[in-house]
């Protein structure tokens, strides 16, 4: 740029690009009502004005995405990997009313301007609306993307002509090649990915792809807030700031656990009570009382003690848990009552229990007034999710389980225990009433919405990616909202119908159990009331003064949703 770019921020960009920032983007509120609309040079200086944007990607018969490298030209993001298409729809006739319609119309008038393809065969196409989501971004210090974007999937066999001043690079990816480019490897390890597109490819594209037929149907109705991302700084996986806080705290929390653990000299009983730890996984229960006490700005070593007190009863639950519902696989590994036996399994989760109280009584870093309050929290936690277990556990044989009673059910048994985590960070922290409230409720609704997710994951995952046989809940009878929902309408399931609570079933049976939850609308149902609750965490959040520390917090409540265990 030159030296009069202070006064004039396109002085030295293409003409061609100049010319386009003067369109009318529309401005829109969190909830992607127009507000009003703005040049697009205004929607993306500076600090940005929040707008409607869309993002189409083109799936050809093959199955493969066509993507795109943006031109050297453009002003935000030039050279960057993307989605087929992604721009705004503007404050013209056809674009300015209907959402949908509106973007639909623009995508059709940008397919053409970008990559050439006619108005006449891009407008015959059926376009499938997935949802949207809010995200912002920074590409340099002047200039920044806040969108509410709109995703959209067509399947058509096109030839794509693209004008070199947008596009300088298209092509038609597979799965395994779509992966790559998202983990940044192989041919990939240098290029630069949009954070768009990593997230829609995270959260609306890969739990369903390749499966066409099941991405189409998705839907997502909630806005899925993911906050700031960042770009130059290498940050640009969303998520990463999240990521990088369990990397840096987990080796403490380890440490911390096992040295608990050691406690136990009895040689079998102590192989018991750790061999679930030897199964990996994040420790999110473990640190999060440290993330809170972050985010309340007073965190300390007792966070560390306090999450590997609640960590350690958490694993007591699941012990217990598997034994009462008989499941074989835990985290990739053979059960505690598989490894070793009932009896011990047994008396392994009663000493978890008891050692988790005790490094609590011990630690110097808690004053005997907070410890008075976290005993009783966690007291209360226990209690809850032995309530909740029990409730599902009688839930089975039950001829009728409404939805109220299944949201109170995980409530206690999940949610309980990432309330307590958060309630007790804040409490450990000094954090005052209101704030200790707060952190309690964005504790329950991250649960809640923790437990639904997991709920879909046990239909749509495998094996080996889940850590217990997937569909076991559908065999198992487990009424999940799912389930309630489908039973409702069980005559249309037929399949579902024949191995629901039967204890076995074919794959292939259990894959078209599962199409038909999908086109029943019952998967869709479940993952809504989880995008709620998604909402209402964040509400939680915005109580909070902004900060690295929260942003973590964000990040993990939108994770919830393509999961972090």
């Amino acid at each position: 740029m030159s030296d009069d770019s202070n006064s004039n921020p396109l002085s030295g960009y293409d003409s061609s690009q100049i010319e386009l920032m003067d369109e009318l983007c529309m401005l829109v509120d969190s909830d992607d009502n127009i507000i009003g609309s703005a040049s697009k040079v205004d929607c993306h200086l500076g600090e940005g004005m929040r707008h409607r944007a869309f993002s189409v990607l083109i799936f050809d018969e093959k199955n493969r995405l066509l993507v795109q490298k943006r031109a050297k030209e453009k002003i935000t993001f030039p050279n960057v990997w993307a989605n087929t298409c992604c721009s705004h729809p503007l404050d013209i006739a056809g674009e300015n009313d209907d959402p949908i319609e509106g973007v639909i119309n623009a995508t059709i008038r940008k397919l053409e301007q970008e990559l050439g393809i006619p108005t006449k065969e891009s407008s015959s196409w059926e376009y499938n609306h997935l949802g949207k989501f809010e995200y912002s971004c920074r590409w340099d210090s002047e200039w920044i993307e806040h969108e509410i974007d709109h995703v959209l999937i067509v399947n058509a066999n096109t030839n794509p002509t693209p004008n070199p001043n947008e596009i300088s690079d298209v092509m038609w990816l597979e799965q395994p090649e779509l992966e790559d480019m998202m983990a940044g490897v192989g041919n990939w390890e240098h290029e630069l990915v949009a954070p768009w597109f990593k997230i829609i490819w995270q959260h609306f594209i890969a739990p369903y792809y390749p499966n066409m037929k099941l991405l189409s149907q998705s839907r997502h109705n909630e806005i899925i807030n993911y906050g700031r991302l960042n770009i130059m700084d290498g940050e640009n996986d969303a998520g990463q700031n999240l990521l990088n806080a369990l990397s840096n705290h987990r080796d403490i929390v380890e440490n911390e656990i096992m040295n608990s653990l050691g406690k136990i000299e009895q040689t079998r009983l102590h192989g018991a009570m750790t061999h679930l730890f030897t199964g990996g996984g994040k420790r999110l229960r473990a640190i999060l009382p440290r993330l809170v006490g972050e985010a309340a700005g007073n965190a300390h070593n007792g966070h560390y003690t306090l999450g590997a007190c609640i960590e350690i009863i958490h694993n007591f639950t699941l012990v217990h848990d598997d034994i009462m519902d008989q499941d074989p696989i835990r985290r990739g590994l053979p059960a505690v009552h598989i490894a070793y036996d009932d009896p011990t399994a047994i008396n392994a989760g009663d000493a978890m229990l008891a050692v988790g109280f005790e490094i609590l009584a011990d630690c110097e870093h808690i004053s005997s007034h907070h410890l008075r309050h976290l005993v009783q929290s966690i007291g209360e936690m226990v209690r809850r999710v032995a309530e909740g277990q029990q409730e599902d556990f009688e839930f089975e044989n039950r001829d009728s389980v409404t939805e109220e009673e299944y949201i109170s059910m995980i409530a206690g048994k999940t949610s309980a225990m990432f309330e307590t985590c958060a309630k007790t960070g804040a409490i450990l922290a000094g954090a005052n009433e209101e704030i200790v409230q707060n952190m309690a409720e964005w504790g329950l609704n991250l649960g809640l919405c923790f437990q639904l997710m997991d709920d879909l994951i046990d239909l749509t995952g495998d094996t080996g990616t889940i850590g217990k046989p997937a569909g076991s809940d559908i065999i198992q009878g487990k009424r999940t909202l799912v389930a309630i929902h489908a039973l409702k309408n069980s005559e249309k399931l037929s399949t579902f119908n024949k191995i629901y609570g039967t204890g076995k079933s074919s794959p292939e049976e259990l894959e078209r159990a599962v199409s038909e939850l999908q086109d029943n609308g019952s998967i869709q149902y479940a993952l809504d009331r989880a995008l709620l609750y998604h909402k209402q965490a964040h509400q939680m959040l915005d109580t909070l003064p902004e900060s690295p520390a929260v942003n973590v917090l964000r990040e993990l409540t939108d994770f919830q949703l393509i999961r972090i265990n």
